[in-house]
């Protein structure tokens, strides 16, 4: 496996271990509808919420959060009234991004953005 897909993993098990210090359950990772994955599936606070994880070795190239793009969220937004649907749930839902970066000495910096984004209007 490519380095960066090892910490892309290694970034996913920090997002968890974080948002189990913070008092979220986790429901499930790595969920699969069709082609669309959902990293995180959470609750807390009565909410449904919906992690992105995005995981960098360095900020040479991006900031993580900005790889979020439209399409991204469309997906993430399908897979979620999927799983909604096969859950048969009716919660609120909130998306949240976490960004995991590798800094530069080594120490790992973990950025939790609640409410990233909004699910588009269906046009």
């Amino acid at each position: 496996m490519a380095k960066h897909n090892d910490f892309g993993k290694e970034g996913e098990l920090l997002a968890q271990d974080y948002l189990r210090a913070n008092k979220y359950n986790i429901l499930h990772t790595n969920w699969i509808s069709g082609k669309n994955e959902l990293d995180i599936v959470a609750t807390k606070d009565n909410l449904l919420v919906i992690v992105e994880v995005k995981s960098r070795s360095s900020l040479r190239f991006e900031q993580p959060k900005d790889a979020i793009t439209n399409a991204k969220i469309k997906r993430i937004v399908q897979a979620t009234n999927d799983y909604i649907q096969q859950f048969e749930l009716d919660q609120e839902v909130r998306f949240d991004v976490i960004c995991v970066v590798k800094k530069s000495d080594g120490d790992i910096a973990i950025e939790h953005i609640e409410d990233a984004f909004l699910a588009p209007n269906e046009e």
